[in-house]
């Protein structure tokens, strides 16, 4: 039976889209492991194993992405808060709360510079 289409509503054609989506799904690993099956048992049927033929074509799976996490930059402090010295600043982004209260209360930068 062919569904009329024209008469469908977005949540029913999107409802028909995701079946269709799963068919598809189940479908091709259907034929991915008829396939590898027909492969093995042509390479048993030569006195081989498929691993032997093509090393590392096994089932295939989703490729595993390998990322680098590069050291992030920090730069070399400029300002330290005069109360903690652990608490320092480039002088490049957002200034800090103690660099504002501290040029609110009269200093200047100078005299927060390391």
């Amino acid at each position: 039976m062919k569904p009329d289409l024209k008469s469908m509503n977005r949540k029913a054609l999107k409802k028909l889209s995701a079946d269709i989506d799963k068919a598809l799904a189940r479908v091709t690993k259907k034929e991915m492991k008829e396939a590898l099956a027909a492969a093995q048992k042509a390479a048993k049927a030569h006195g081989f194993s498929l691993a032997e033929i093509a090393p590392g074509d096994g089932p295939v799976d989703k490729p595993t992405r390998k990322t680098t996490k590069k050291k992030k930059n920090t730069g070399v402090p400029k300002y330290a808060n005069p109360e903690d010295k652990t608490q320092t600043w480039t002088g490049k982004g957002r200034r800090p709360d103690w660099f504002l209260a501290a040029m609110e209360a009269g200093k200047s930068p100078e005299d927060l510079a390391v």
